[in-house]
This record gives structure tokens, sequence and C-alpha cells, in this order.
């Protein structure tokens, strides 16, 4: 049955809701009380155990405290359990859409105006150290915008820019789990084999074409049983939530390694997530209708429905941002390189899923999926520098520097967020991860 059961709207999602927590209610906060995301943190430099915290304003709910509190005692004794002094999410994530909404919506009552204040179970996020908000089992990377591949495509095969099944299937490759870090993660440049134009041999050293890849991460919920696929029509219901993802990239070991077998060297070494998980559910007032030229291929029929048609698509800005060292230091805000939107992903989060499982494959809660690079129609909307720079043939400039790659000392900032007229803001936080030197350079 092709009838995708998505999120209806609830009291959670009333724009007119307001909570007691005062940095809640400011129109640019990017957590009001219709958002509630997740995380795993601890207060910074406790020593405290890793427990699981909602995101209130400029505030993080502590899950534990406010179960000490009493807060949580109407709460199904399976979602309390899973919730209350766990370090991570994988457990929530397993109970599956009734037990996410019933805890949401409590979450939402406990928060509101008129409620009870319990200002203790609030910490300052300015106070707080993060982990991964799951146990990433594995981790696979798709290649959803038709736009970066294009693009890209253009720059290595400008005879045949998208393979023949590019239209026809959601193209991915199983990722590293080992190596993604949280916001915040810094990572030595990666070093391996390169091979210049022209050369016969390859050399051995750092990586001269780092970049990053603007993408948006896919948390599994509760999964599915080996060889057993799940439906499209289903397939959100397999989705705990979304967050801000990075894939870094070093493209001039990706070019010499990526035949016949795909990216190896060039994407291993990290990728880095935001903290917070935002639920499919806080998203729900801001989907979009999903469209396919009528002159490229339509999906297969498993990969086919009505609802994936009136709104398979996310209204998620996506912004990037370069922060230099020079700019660090003097205490210049990261400036923006780019700027696009989820919505013109080729395939839909259902879709990846359901393709991801078609052959008996199981997906277990805690599994990452990554949308691939988000880049939208125009030049300005890349998500990566391999775009921005034509292949590094250009320079963009960041407050008065110029880049075709990363340097050593650059952090890239990504943010994104989806408004809708009379609706609050629902942001994702940011994701930041900064490149290091290679290890044993200067030596």
């Amino acid at each position: 049955m092709n009838t995708t059961a998505q999120p209806a709207l609830n009291a959670t999602h009333d724009p007119a809701l307001r909570s007691w927590v005062a940095s809640s209610r400011h129109d640019a906060t990017d957590f009001p009380i219709q958002n509630l995301p997740f995380c795993v943190f601890r207060r910074a430099g406790s020593g405290q155990a890793l427990r699981i915290g909602v995101a209130i304003g400029a505030h993080i709910v502590d899950i534990d405290a406010a179960a000490g509190e009493g807060a949580l005692a109407g709460l199904d004794p399976a979602v309390r359990h899973a919730i209350v002094g766990q370090a991570s999410l994988n457990a929530l994530m397993a109970l599956g859409p009734q037990a996410w909404s019933a805890l949401r919506l409590a979450l939402s009552g406990l928060l509101r105006e008129g409620a009870p204040p319990l200002p203790a179970v609030l910490v300052a996020q300015a106070d707080a150290d993060y982990a991964l908000p799951a146990r990433i089992g594995d981790y696979t990377d798709f290649y959803t915008s038709i736009h970066h591949a294009s693009a890209v495509g253009k720059l290595f095969r400008p005879d045949e820019p998208l393979l023949p099944n590019y239209k026809w299937v959601p193209i991915g490759y199983h990722g590293r789990a080992s190596s993604i870090g949280v916001s915040g993660q810094c990572f030595p440049r990666p070093r391996g084999q390169t091979r210049a134009p022209g050369a016969v041999a390859p050399d051995f050293g750092p990586c001269k074409r780092l970049d990053y890849e603007m993408e948006i991460g896919i948390f599994i919920g509760a999964g599915n049983a080996p060889g057993e696929p799940i439906d499209i029509g289903q397939a959100e219901q397999a989705v705990f939530g979304l967050c801000l993802l990075n894939d870094w990239s070093a493209r001039d070991l990706q070019a010499w390694e990526y035949q016949p077998l795909g990216p190896f060297l060039s994407k291993n070494f990290a990728s880095t997530i935001s903290p917070w998980v935002v639920t499919l559910e806080a998203l729900a007032p801001y989907r979009a209708a999903w469209t396919r030229d009528g002159a490229d291929p339509q999906p297969l029929p498993y990969l086919d429905a009505p609802q994936v048609r009136s709104a398979g698509a996310f209204d998620i800005t996506l912004e990037v941002a370069i922060e230099t060292a020079a700019m660090r230091g003097a205490g210049t805000p990261p400036a923006r390189v780019s700027l696009s939107n989820f919505r013109h992903s080729y395939w839909t989060v259902s879709q990846l899923v359901a393709h991801h499982t078609v052959n008996g494959c199981n997906l277990q809660a805690g599994d990452l999926l990554g949308s691939g690079t988000q880049s939208g129609p125009t030049a300005a909307e890349a998500g990566s520098l391999l775009e921005l720079t034509a292949g590094g043939k250009q320079t963009i400039r960041v407050a008065g520097e110029t880049r075709t790659f990363l340097e050593d000392g650059d952090s890239v900032v990504m943010r994104g967020w989806a408004e809708a007229p009379g609706r609050p803001r629902i942001g994702f936080g940011e994701v930041r991860g900064t490149v290091l030197p290679a290890l044993g350079a200067g030596t």
C-alpha cells in the first residue's frame, strides 16, 4: 500500500503556543516550544554522566533532572525508561512514532505558559558539552541533489555529466560510522595518495583539495527485520528525525581512488553532525510538494506514492559559512558562502529509506543516512567548494581572503532552519568543524 503516513498537525504545532522559558519567545531563536529537538549532553567540565536533553530557547531541558522533579511521572513506563538515565537516544528511537509523539506532547505541556515553571531542570546551552545523539551502527551516504551531481559530473565527464542510472535509482555508498563526530569536531588534514595530471605514478602526502559538503542527516528510528523491506507508504515511520551533516571530502584523494568502487580514504577521515535532532513531527508544517520533471523518468512504483508527490519534500533553508584563522583571531563572524534549500533534492527521505531496504537490508535504531551534498539550481546555492570554485579554477572571497579549497585553521559552520508564514522558525542550530594541520606537518 503506497499511502505514505506522515505526521499530522496537532496541539504541539499551535503557532500561538508560548513557553515559560523566556529565551524561547524571541523570533530569531532556533528552538521555540514548537521545535523541541533532542540531544545528548553533560554540563561542561562536570564529569557527570551523559544524558538526554531537549532544546528550548537558549537552554536545555535536562531529562534526568526533570524526572527527579517528578515532571515525567505521567509518561508511559517504557518511554520513561528509554529517556531517563540514558546516554544516547537509541532506546527512544527504537520505540516508534507513537511513543515519540506522546513524549513530544508531554514536553510541550511541561514547558508551555501556564505550567509550573521548573528552572532547576534547565541548563544553558552555552554551559553544555555535547556528544553524538545516538550510537551510529551504520552510515550510508546518498547523492540526492541533481544540481550537485550535474555540476560535479560536468567537471569530470563533460560529455556525460549524469550517468544513466542517476534518474532511476537513489545512488548511495556505505560510509564510515567510527569517524562521525559532533559539532566542534577538529581533525587533522587527511593524507593519502594523489596523482598529478600527466604523472605516471602517484605521490603520498597531505590532501591539497580539502572540501566540505552541506548535507542533511537522517536518523533511523524503529528499523526493520532482515529480509523485510519498508514500504514507501511506511518509510517515514522509520525516521526519528533530521540533523545537519558536513561530509568532509578530500577531492584530490577522491579523484585518484574512486574508480571502480567509489570513495574510501577521501571520505572516511571525518564527518560532523549537529548535536540537535529535529523530529519529523516538528517539521510537519514545513512540508513541500515533491515534483519530478515530466521529461525525466518517473520513479518505479516501489518509490512512488501520492503523499510523496504532495508533501514528500522538506522546506529547510541551508547555509554554509567559513571562518578562517585570521577571522577567528580578529573576532570576525563566519562569512556566508552559499545558501540553498533541501526542497531541491531529487529524491525524498521516504524514497531513500524504501530503496535502502527494498533488497531486504535491515536498518536499525540510530543508523544514519546522509542526503548527499544539497545544492540548488543557481551557482550561489552550491553546497561544496568544488562547485563554487569550478573545480579549483576560480577563487571565492571570504572576508578579505580568497579560497579555492580549505586551508589549515579554517572552520566551516553550517546552519539550517524551516520557516512558513504565520509560524515560528524551526532551527537545527549549527554544525561546526575545524581543519588542523596534517599529522607530522612541520616536523
